[in-house]
């Protein structure tokens, strides 16, 4: 039986949905080949292939009816929408992109080219790894203490656990990480959806984690319509 796609809503004239293990795409989605990165590509042709995008991890458009999305599979999927300049965002943001604060850097050249004002911003953070379930080593909670996090906020340690997969030792929270880079750009609060659906514990979602790095990926696109 085909699951139901995660749809959202970004207000009028605008898609956004993540799709689950046996979803299938409503229609054709822009992709590139991601690679925990840093990169931004504006893609300003409808028949942009995937070939095309290798070493981008997050994709802007300003194209009427055009797709754009990002693969995950415990990573955070960002989904934006800028309602005044009709400009929209894909975001992939793993930890690594998390910590090199990639969505931060999407919202600025947003601004850039197309003039976005972080304010206006309509965004959505998509299912990803859970607090509970996101358990690191000591050296990656220091990335985040090193980049300046709110460890407070984000990071929590849990001892030696109770035995049980992914408990004890240290834990990031990536929704609240990505909620603080965003709203440190001025994104509204009021204006950001966590759907904090943990991918790990949800078995409708792929988890890399749970099924190991060649399992598929959830999509998650936006468009304007």
């Amino acid at each position: 039986m085909l699951q139901k796609l995660l749809s959202y809503s970004l207000g009028p004239g605008v898609e956004a949905f993540t799709t689950r293990r046996d979803s299938i795409l409503p229609f054709p989605v822009i992709q590139g080949h991601q690679i925990h990165g840093a990169r931004i590509a504006v893609i300003d042709r409808p028949d942009t292939k995937r070939e095309e995008l290798e070493g981008y991890d997050a994709f802007v458009t300003d194209l009427p009816r055009v797709a754009i999305g990002v693969r995950t599979a415990d990573c955070v999927p960002i989904l934006i929408s800028d309602p005044i300049h009709r400009v929209i965002a894909a975001v992939h943001s793993g930890w690594k992109g998390t910590v090199l604060m990639i969505s931060r850097s999407t919202i600025h050249l947003m601004g850039e080219r197309f003039g976005t004002t972080p304010a206006d911003l309509q965004v959505i953070i998509g299912p990803a790894i859970g607090p509970k379930s996101f358990q690191v080593g000591e050296e990656v909670a220091d990335k985040f203490k090193d980049a300046g996090f709110p460890m407070s906020m984000i990071w929590s340690f849990d001892g030696s656990g109770d035995g049980s997969p992914m408990s004890g030792g240290h834990h990031i929270d990536l929704f609240k990480a990505n909620r603080w880079i965003l709203e440190g750009c001025g994104v509204r609060p009021e204006n950001i959806q966590v759907h904090d659906i943990d991918t790990y514990r949800d078995p409708s979602f792929f988890s890399a984690r749970r099924e190991g790095t060649h399992c598929g990926r959830n999509i998650n696109a936006i468009r304007m319509i």
